[in-house]
């Protein structure tokens, strides 16, 4: 492996989102429109890699966190407008044993990442295979901040434009116990990358991304909910180099309760993601001849859970936006950090919902 590779000392940033979901209103169309409209809660995320020999994995671009407890629902058919702020904080990274990685216990390091990002959501009433079209663009920023003296690193980063996210087709059913929705979005490197750089604010590759979920109802007013939605990632190789991030699964969603005729959720977001094929770092030649191209074998893993609750901003005539706040706690967490994820959102239906 080449000494490059080997020893970087860069903190990989990207930043994501997609919807969130908590759920709100029953049965009444107007509470359909309202609970459906409460997916767009929040659309965030972020993903942290500080790389260290051997233990290190290299992250994917789906951002944890960004879905809840309506994930397999999608919005009203409507334009709307989201704002979000992402927070991402760490001192612990993980060995593929579950042991916390570094040489000295009373100075553990620490990652601190911010993201910022303006989002555009579309749900048209036009029908593709039964379901509703729509699609989605994110404009994410973000800055961060590496303490690690047990690795003597110490790095900053200001406020930089990250990688564009790009959902082009997103497909959603509406059906008497349930929701489903399906689609594929894209992840494009227009955040800054350099191999072994110090102020990455994107991934430096291409990702592709499928999905598919669904969103299960437990009473005739649909108030209470569980929801589960599958992410495939697949990825292309980083810039400039032959390194190739492995496959990765990840599922995010969440249980959740309506309240007063649905302008109060209350809930509980979970996600868990795991690696599933190797890292490739490319080939290398050596010096008595010959190439080798390496692997990062263990592959990573982390689990988290926490509240979700999204509040209507309204009067008694016209809802004007949804304010969601989501804390997750990070655990289980192999070949990777381990921290907590927090995310506040604000959703504007464009234009403005009227309520009488």
């Amino acid at each position: 492996m080449s000494e490059k590779t080997e020893n970087r000392k860069d903190v990989e940033v990207r930043f994501w989102p997609a919807p969130v979901e908590p759920e709100l209103a029953p049965g009444t169309q107007k509470g359909v429109f309202m609970r459906r409209l409460a997916k767009l809660g929040a659309l965030v995320g972020a993903t942290v890699l500080v790389a260290i020999p051997a233990q290190a994995q290299l992250n994917g671009a789906h951002a944890l966190g960004d879905f809840g407890v309506l994930a397999g629902t999608q919005p009203q058919p409507g334009f709307y407008a989201t704002l979000f702020y992402y927070r991402y904080p760490t001192d612990t990274i993980r060995d593929a044993d579950g042991d916390k990685i570094g040489p000295q216990p009373d100075a553990p390091g620490s990652v601190t990442i911010n993201s910022y990002a303006p989002l555009v959501y579309y749900v048209s009433k036009a029908k593709v295979l039964g379901a509703n079209y729509g699609a989605l663009a994110v404009l994410p920023w973000v800055n961060g901040s590496l303490e690690a003296p047990a690795f003597d690193l110490s790095e900053t980063s200001s406020t930089s434009f990250s990688d564009t996210v790009i959902r082009p087709i997103d497909l959603g059913w509406h059906l008497t116990k349930a929701d489903v929705t399906a689609g594929f979005q894209f992840y494009a490197p227009t955040g800054t990358y350099e191999l072994g750089g110090t102020g990455n604010t994107g991934k430096g590759m291409w990702t592709y991304e499928p999905y598919f979920g669904t969103t299960v109802y437990f009473d005739e007013k649909k108030t209470v909910s569980l929801a589960t939605t599958a992410f495939w990632e697949l990825h292309g190789k980083k810039k400039d180099t032959d390194i190739e991030v492995g496959q990765i699964l990840s599922l995010e969603g969440g249980i959740g309760k309506s309240f007063l005729g649905g302008g109060l959720v209350i809930g509980a977001a979970y996600y868990a993601q795991w690696k599933l094929t190797t890292d490739k770092l490319g080939s290398f030649v050596l010096p008595g001849g010959g190439t080798v191209e390496p692997e990062l074998v263990n592959k990573h893993r982390v689990f988290a859970l926490g509240p979700d609750v999204t509040l209507p901003v309204a009067t008694k005539t016209k809802l004007f936006a949804l304010v969601n706040l989501r804390y997750l706690w990070e655990a289980g967490a192999r070949s990777k950090t381990e921290g907590s994820t927090f995310i506040v959102t604000a959703t504007f239906p464009i234009p403005s919902v009227k309520l009488q």
